[in-house]
């Protein structure tokens, strides 16, 4: 790709065969805790909400860690180590607490990466291409979800579709995350040593970048996670091999987009980015009784250009770029463990139809909020 450094291609494919694992496990968490295990849609909720939360709310502390010591690539490395390592001990659980567990230990390590992981990538965009090489990065993401996802259909058309294979699937994630861990420690560069001559880590200015990223942070508390989407195709009688092919469209989708989403990004700015993303998330809630093809591909559009959207803004405007990763990433921690833990109970409670009108109401409100408050976008 023209104006892509190396750097970013290496991590690209580190992202690529990392995010490969990771589907194989998304794409039947659902099935696994609610089919096999027999536990409620509640706990899993809760296992979601854990996951999340960890996953994002660790984020401010090594983004903070990050900053403070100029330690960047050796945090990218221990993330994406740990995570390798622990995703496949999923075939050896056996009860609600232990996959709450183990996803929260596998999920500390994408804590553990991404505020400088995303800082790795700033010190290489090149020509202020962040839209650009933002959504590179996450083209490679989901390319290798998409993988992920044929993987499962092809295992449950060929092979057999029982609790032994979903339990295979999980050990043999063990594969892409060494490659990917690899990866990281033999090719990917380090970013540039600038030793601070400043105790403060948070430079004042960066204050001006929290309203957009607080109005994020409230779409996603009320935006689905895509593990319930999987659960409403279960409940709506589809089998393995569709839901995995409902997966396929999703990441599919984002593969195709997400390039081009970043340049957009680009072009019509922060503001219009991010209140189309915003139309596209509203939109895939609302497909969900109606057609669940069209509302996973709008959930994919959703993902990569608000992604996209929030990550290129950080880096083109932020001065202490891994702490305000670790903010953003800490803030949809909260928001989006918190929705899903309400979702769950919601669900169980009250059934789709009250979890749908809880969705799109506040949804519709955090639109609503980008178009009239003001926002920096310089």
């Amino acid at each position: 790709m023209k104006n892509i450094d190396k750097n970013i291609l290496y991590l690209g494919w580190v992202s690529f065969f990392t995010d490969m694992a990771s589907n194989m496990i998304t794409t039947l968490l659902p099935i696994f805790v609610v089919y096999v295990l027999h536990e409620g849609v509640d706990k899993l909720g809760v296992i979601i909400a854990i996951a999340t939360f960890i996953s994002y709310i660790f984020r401010i502390l090594f983004g903070y860690l990050s900053e403070r010591y100029g330690l960047i690539k050796p945090f990218v490395v221990t993330g994406y180590a740990l995570s390798a390592v622990s995703k496949p001990l999923l075939a050896f659980a056996h009860g609600f607490g232990s996959v709450a567990l183990l996803r929260g230990v596998e999920r500390m390590g994408k804590s553990v990466r991404s505020a400088s992981k995303d800082a790795l990538i700033s010190h290489y965009v090149k020509e202020k291409a962040h839209g650009k090489t933002f959504g590179f990065h996450k083209m490679m993401d989901i390319s290798g979800e998409l993988s992920g996802a044929l993987i499962i259909l092809v295992v449950f058309i060929f092979f057999a579709k029982d609790e032994s294979t979903i339990r295979d699937i999980f050990l043999w994630t063990i594969v892409p995350g060494v490659i990917a861990t690899f990866i990281a420690i033999f090719f990917v560069k380090d970013a540039p040593s600038h030793p601070k001559t400043q105790k403060e880590v948070f430079d004042k200015n960066d204050l001006k970048l929290l309203p957009l990223l607080f109005l994020y942070f409230g779409f996603i508390f009320f935006l689905l996670s895509d593990q319930y989407f999987i659960l409403k195709a279960k409940e709506s009688g589809y089998g393995i091999e569709m839901i995995a092919l409902f997966v396929m469209i999703l990441t599919l989708t984002q593969a195709i987009s997400s390039y081009y989403s970043g340049i957009m990004s680009d072009i019509i700015g922060v503001r219009w980015s991010l209140v189309t993303a915003f139309i596209f998330g509203m939109t895939s809630i609302l497909m969900l009784p109606i057609n669940l093809w069209v509302a996973f591909i709008f959930l994919g559009l959703f993902t990569v250009v608000s992604l996209n959207t929030m990550r290129a803004y950080i880096s083109a405007r932020a001065s202490s770029k891994s702490f305000v990763y670790g903010i953003f990433y800490g803030g949809v921690a909260i928001c989006s463990a918190l929705g899903a833990l309400v979702v769950g109970y919601l669900w169980k409670i009250e059934g789709f139809e009250g979890v749908f009108y809880f969705s799109e109401l506040g949804m519709a409100m955090v639109l609503l909020l980008s178009l009239l408050l003001p926002i920096n976008q310089k």
